[in-house]
């Protein structure tokens, strides 16, 4: 899987309102159409592990570059940070409802944030809907600093904490995400894997129903 770490490693981290990076096209566009040509249909909102999904061979690679000690050395590099030995926790999203997008941050079991956005330009995002925002604060979704359409393999990685604020404008559809996070302890990535796999067998057994 080829990605470009030059792009990410020539893009300055920015400060507002937050320690990010965004870097568009971080997939290049051929690598792209077949991860996004491999990757499960997905009718059920919230967060699949990895591991209980089919993917096809070349979205496997993808996350297993994402897993990978390039991957993981140039996000270290990039935010000053030792996240040698840290445990990892991929997840996938690929359909959004009225109930996404609420204005949050993330866990604290989480010590980095990665997400990796694999969809098609579409009219939609030109609307601004289904754009990640980051936040200010928590109390309005126009008080932004920085918006990131979900699309054409844009990377966004920010070190988490209690000023992370994030969301997005409601979009009901297809929007595929990959969230890799560098979690603070083994015992907290385990913890959210087993969150994450329950509620992905819960809805499995409603689609079964």
């Amino acid at each position: 899987m080829i990605l470009d770490y030059g792009k990410l490693r020539a893009t300055p981290a920015a400060t507002d309102p937050f320690r990010h990076v965004v870097v568009p096209e971080f997939v290049p566009a051929g690598e792209l159409a077949r991860v996004f040509d491999d990757l499960p249909a997905m009718n059920k909102r919230g967060s699949f592990p990895i591991g209980s999904l089919r993917l096809g061979s070349h979205a496997a690679a993808l996350v297993s570059e994402l897993e990978g000690p390039a991957f993981r050395a140039a996000v270290a590099e990039k935010f000053d940070l030792d996240l040698g030995g840290a445990a990892t926790m991929v997840t996938l999203r690929g359909c959004a409802t009225e109930r996404d997008g609420l204005i949050h941050c993330d866990s604290r079991a989480k010590r980095v944030t990665v997400l990796l956005y694999l969809n098609p330009a579409t009219d939609a995002w030109a609307r601004h809907e289904g754009c990640l925002r980051l936040l200010r604060g928590p109390g309005n979704i126009e008080d932004y600093a920085v918006e990131v359409p979900p699309v054409n393999g844009t990377l966004l990685v920010f070190p988490n904490g209690p000023g992370t604020w994030h969301g997005h404008k409601r979009f009901i559809g297809q929007r595929y995400v990959v969230q890799l996070n560098y979690m603070t302890a083994d015992s907290a990535a385990r913890s959210e894997l087993r969150r994450h796999r329950f509620s992905a067998f819960l809805k499995r057994l409603t689609t079964a129903a």
